[in-house]
């Protein structure tokens, strides 16, 4: 019994040893605010958390006290402190001169997987996320220096950097915890449509220039990387409402928990997100005219910008304004547009976005991690690319599996899937509306002109035309009026002059001959039970079916693995991925109706990272080779340099280089707007390949004189479409100035080679093509205006600078501001 005894004290001892549970509080050594989101790890074990909204922690450990904990916040000097006690007294951090602002220099990319040059980094975490006065975090990102939001619809905001700006931004990257959050089909992604909710956001970084090196090809002019909260350090429920205009209602709730194993280890965690959001968008009605096109008060109509079918796609069949036969007969018609169909007659505005995002993690060892995360979202929006679109019930999912290790090594293999649900275009629609009835544009122009000479005449506006006889004096024809000789161009002039005198007779009747034209021609009107039919019709079918919808089942898969070597003189690191693309359209946005297409690319890299003169110096360099099966090997190289003479002052330099390939619709595409075709180039376009194919502006003028002439048309080629190169040259210089003011300053030159855009033209066959006479017809049913992805024949360069300024008027107080100045030299491309 006495032997007993003992043993059992000492297994008490050792349980009681794996119960302690350290809790504590993290504040400001100045302010005393409590810090959210500070992270706080045992040193002995690794094993950590991070504070609550009360700036709490608490960790269960395994082990005898005292221990150290090591204590880090993005802003603040990090701390290592010995803890005697399971309740040790409130840690105060003391704020960093040289962070004091949310922005960091990516010199070594510690918080982040993957390795990148020296580049600037706009960085939001959770308690500017809280504070921001936008109305969610992505919004919020549009306040950082050098980064531009384009707000496509109420649920669609995009991110740009560094001047461009585009509603496809296919030349960025938005990563969620390592994952690409793009649309397999349109190769960017749709703003935070269908990204994480804000409750799991951990931090945000916006990394502006080219960094292909470790993020891959699409990383071209920048990467939006979101990391999401981790159940193990942030368990708990939150609960977020948000209430606003238009009808906007915002729920979001955010469960995560954490279970340990007998010994106290944290061993398996969880955490669900879901998130709903619904409003009344924008409606777009912007009556003005389009640039360069009929003004709007013209009294037979105009191409308003967002009225749709009455542009001005026929030539001169409805322009009447110039001299010819049908200015005798039809006085006062001029130049008149088809009825239109206005935007809010054919979308729906009720933005809904539902977002549910859950993983799964599992603890291999205290160190090594095995997650499993599956994404789902679902919405409506309107979208803003060649035409306006209604995104209708599209759906995104996404399965992930990774295991890794911190700053050691990470797997991670992840599908996406999309569909497209109802969507369909909307612009397209409305030309299909005017010819549900089999009623041709030529069909409309002549019922228009019909009525126009039914209710309009000389005589209404007591003016008369001029007789056309033959003078036998001179063997000519002249034309007489009211008896006498007259030039035939003072007659038109003298007619304009008593035309726009009665300008209210002629708006008077254009508006009545209209009416009369629509109700002959059978134009469905909005809002009656046939309209609706024939809209619901048309958008649940594809193109190839006579609709406007879209069917996109298109998916990726994507692997990559990444290792890192701690040797005494540097951080090394090797890296590879594979992606594979399969799109699924049936031929409504790509060339699949034949064949199924897969698309499959290949990158690795490797990069170093070292410390010189007691880490005042700091270089780096990597090295990355992308392979895509359509276009040869390219080669990614990146060094920096960053130098710290003193406490306050960072100077730094980068070279970073890029490669962005083609996206699928640069290569597959196939896709009828209504005034032209938008087409892929991956086989080349144009004479060299056997195609006739003219600009736009020679085949009018082929049209103009009476006797068509071949020598009037100007051929081109298009050359198959290639992957687009960046080099750029960074320096950066970044201080603290009086101890209050903190500024940060970057000047940024970058080169484009094979810059991705676009040319267009037409194409057609011939009836006669005759090389000994001359003789040139062109069969005019077989004309055809194509748009091809091309990329320039020329260099294309940028540059800019940015600098933000922050003033800590007192601990609790900044005032921030920021400029950016970008240009763009894209001559002759």
């Amino acid at each position: 019994m006495r032997k007993l005894l003992p043993f059992l004290l000492l297994l008490f001892t050792f349980s009681a040893i794996a119960q302690i549970q350290i809790k504590g509080k993290i504040i400001d050594g100045l302010s005393n605010e409590t810090l959210i989101g500070a992270t706080v790890i045992i040193k002995e074990s690794g094993k950590g958390t991070s504070t609550n909204f009360d700036g709490e922690y608490s960790i269960n450990y395994k082990g005898k006290l005292p221990t150290i904990l090591s204590i880090s916040y993005l802003g603040y000097k990090s701390l290592e402190i010995e803890v005697n006690s399971q309740n040790p007294k409130a840690i105060k951090l003391l704020a960093d001169s040289k962070n004091l602002k949310e922005v960091k220099v990516v010199d070594s990319r510690i918080t982040q997987k993957q390795k990148e040059a020296a580049l600037t980094v706009e960085s939001l975490d959770m308690i500017a996320i809280k504070e921001t006065p936008s109305a969610n975090f992505y919004d919020g990102l549009g306040a950082l220096k050098g980064v531009d939001i384009t707000a496509a619809s109420l649920g669609f905001k995009v991110i740009n950097t560094r001047g461009f700006n585009s509603t496809s931004p296919v030349r960025s990257l938005q990563i969620i915890d390592g994952v690409d959050n793009q649309s397999p089909g349109l190769n960017f992604s749709l703003g935070n449509f269908l990204g994480s909710s804000e409750l799991d956001i951990q931090r945000v970084e916006i990394i502006q220039g080219a960094s292909s090196a470790y993020y891959g090809p699409n990383a071209f002019n920048g990467v939006i990387s979101m990391e999401t909260r981790n159940p193990f350090m942030q368990p708990g429920l939150s609960i977020q409402y948000k209430f606003g205009s238009r009808n906007l209602f915002e729920n979001s709730v955010r469960l995560a928990e954490k279970f340990q194993n007998s010994k106290g280890e944290d061993i398996f965690a969880f955490k669900i997100n879901v998130s709903y959001m619904q409003a009344h968008d924008w409606e777009a009605d912007n009556m003005a005219a389009v640039d360069g096109t009929t003004s709007a008060n013209n009294p037979g109509g105009y191409d308003a910008v967002n009225r749709y079918g009455d542009e001005d796609t026929d030539g001169n069949l409805n322009n009447l304004t110039t001299f010819q036969a049908e200015y005798l007969d039809f006085p006062g018609l001029g130049k008149y547009h088809r009825t239109g169909y206005m935007e809010k007659d054919i979308v729906d505005y009720n933005t809904k976005n539902l977002k549910v995002q859950t993983s799964l993690h599992y603890m291999i060892n205290p160190r090594i991690e095995l997650i499993y995360g599956a994404n789902y979202s679902t919405g409506t929006t309107i979208y803003q690319g060649d035409n306006r679109f209604s995104l209708k019930n599209i759906q995104f999912w996404q399965n992930k599996f990774e295991i890794k290790q911190k700053d050691k090594f990470f797997l991670r293999a992840y599908r996406t899937s999309e569909d497209a649900g109802d969507s369909y275009d909307a612009v397209f629609t409305a030309l299909r509306l005017q010819e549900y009835n089999q009623i041709s544009n030529q069909d409309w122009y002549t019922a228009y002109k019909n009525k126009w000479r039914d209710h309009f005449e000389w005589n209404d506006v007591d003016w008369a035309k001029p007789d056309l006889v033959f003078n036998p004096v001179t063997f000519q024809a002249e034309w007489l009026f009211n008896g006498n000789p007259i030039d035939i161009n003072d007659w038109i002039t003298m007619s304009d002059s008593v035309l726009n005198t009665n300008s209210d007779l002629i708006i008077t009747n254009h508006i009545t001959v209209r009416d009369l034209t629509d109700l002959e021609t059978g134009r469905l009107v909005p809002g009656t039970d046939d309209f609706k039919a024939a809209l619901d019709d048309i958008t649940s079918k594809i193109a190839s079916e006579g609709g406007t919808g879209f069917y996109d089942k298109s998916a990726l898969n994507h692997i990559h693995s990444e290792y890192q070597f701690n040797p005494d003189f540097a951080t090394l690191k090797i890296g590879a991925n594979f992606r594979q693309y399969t799109p699924d359209t049936k031929g409504s946005l790509f060339l699949d109706t034949v064949g199924k297409i897969i698309n499959n690319e290949l990158g690795i890299y490797s990069g170093f990272e070292t410390n010189l003169f007691s880490e005042v110096l700091k270089l780096s360099g990597t090295l990355r080779a992308d392979k895509n099966e359509n276009f040869d090997l390219n080669f990614s190289p990146a060094m920096s340099i960053v130098f710290t003479p003193t406490e306050k002052d960072v100077i730094r330099f980068s070279f970073s280089s890029a490669i962005r390939n083609p996206t699928l619709a640069d290569q597959y595409l196939y896709y009828n707007v209504g005034r032209a075709i938008l087409i892929g180039n991956l086989q080349g376009h144009g004479t060299d390949y056997g195609e006739n194919l003219v600009t736009i502006k020679s085949l009018v003028n082929y049209y103009l004189p009476a006797a068509l002439s071949k020598d009037s048309l100007n051929f081109f080629s298009v050359k198959p479409i290639q992957p687009e190169k960046a080099k750029s040259a960074e320096i950066g210089y970044r201080t603290t100035l009086f101890n209050k003011v903190y500024l940060d300053a970057n000047y940024y030159y970058s080169r484009y080679t094979d810059f991705i855009g676009y040319k267009i033209g037409a194409k057609f066959n011939t009836t006669v093509d005759d090389t000994t006479t001359g003789a040139y017809e062109i069969a005019l049913p077989s004309i055809q205006a194509y748009r091809m992805a091309a990329n320039a024949e020329n260099t294309v360069t940028t540059q800019g600078a940015s600098i933000g300024i922050n003033y800590y008027l007192h601990s609790n107080y900044s005032l921030n501001g920021n400029y950016s100045w970008n240009k763009l030299n894209q001559e002759g491309t």
